[in-house]
């Protein structure tokens, strides 16, 4: 079977806030976008890391959880028929006839007249939990995409970080229980998170480490050395580490881990630009507010590209009529 080819005017690398904000950009041009990333749903690490948690550095919005900044910007990018490509992962960029050519992991080829990369912190794998691998995906996770799984169960969230606080008070409401396990005694979270966790009645078990899991066909209990605790579900809070990928070897200018732009946003290759976490240049500051930005920028430019006889600016949104 040939591999399939999907034929676009835009490509956008990575499903965060960044490049659903850039999917919008593009439709608003009327520009045809595939948004491609590795993950098995959209938002990036905002959607897989913290999605219940407040975000209140975006302009307009006092105060908004991450899963409802998801939501209203896939709504946004939806608008337009944006498609979107998922659990694949961007491995080679090749040219055909200078269009640039996004070959995934599954063999699917993106021909495209202009690939934007909104990467942020790359590709990140969760750090394994030691002890009871085998029940991945049976009661042990390393994401929480959906409270409303755990409800009524006994949960039990290993780490010290903030994402790991921040799931035990999402999950009190709904869950039976909830316990912390961590290391060491002292926390990496923020301190007012840790005494949230406190009052609203989070166990803590610190100072030891999970020595295993058991159960039948789902995890049942967790081992504390000789204390064994009941956990239907075990939410691995304990980092990630993250990585250009295959995107290293591309043959973009990169500085450590991000990649070099200029002012419109292009990268050293030709038709490829970069905008959110994932670029570098002098003054860069590393917000999502500073993402949208730069991702409009990329587009506009990209248009421009593609059409030369385009103007870069877009026009206002309050011009036009979305249905």
């Amino acid at each position: 079977m040939r591999p399939t080819t999907i034929h676009t005017d835009l490509a956008i690398v990575g499903a965060g806030p960044t490049g659903l904000y850039g999917a919008f950009c593009a439709g608003f041009r009327g520009l045809s976008t595939v948004l491609i990333d590795a993950l098995p749903q959209i938002g990036g690490q905002i959607a897989a890391l913290y999605p219940e948690k407040v975000v209140r550095d975006v302009a307009g919005l006092p105060g908004v959880t991450g899963r409802e900044l998801v939501d209203g910007l896939t709504a946004q990018a939806d608008a337009f028929g944006t498609r979107y490509v998922l659990e694949r992962q961007a491995v080679t960029l090749g040219d055909d006839a200078g269009r640039p050519q996004v070959t995934l992991s599954d063999g699917t080829l993106i021909d495209a007249g202009a690939v934007v990369l909104t990467a942020g912190i790359g590709t990140f794998t969760p750090r394994p939990l030691p002890a009871g691998e085998e029940f991945l995906g049976r009661g042990l996770s390393y994401f929480v995409p959906d409270l409303s799984a755990h409800t009524d169960r006994h949960v039990v969230v290993v780490g010290g970080g903030d994402s790991a606080i921040d799931w035990a008070n999402a999950l009190v409401p709904l869950a039976r229980s909830v316990t912390v396990v961590h290391r060491r005694a002292r926390f990496r979270a923020h301190a007012a998170s840790v005494a949230e966790a406190q009052r609203a009645g989070v166990a803590f078990r610190v100072d030891c480490e999970i020595t295993g899991l058991t159960g039948g066909d789902r995890v049942e209990r967790v081992h504390l050395g000789d204390e064994v605790l009941p956990a239907d579900s075990v939410i691995a809070a304990l980092g990630f580490v993250s990585d250009l990928g295959p995107l290293a070897d591309w043959g973009l200018e990169l500085a450590g881990r991000t990649i070099r732009v200029d002012q419109r946003m292009r990268t050293n290759l030709p038709g490829v630009y970069a905008a959110g976490d994932v670029t570098e240049y002098p003054g860069k500051v590393r917000l999502m507010s500073v993402g949208f930005g730069e991702v409009a920028t990329a587009v506009n430019n990209a248009a421009v590209q593609l059409d030369p006889e385009a103007s870069l600016f877009p026009g206002h949104s309050t011009e036009a009529s979305l249905v």
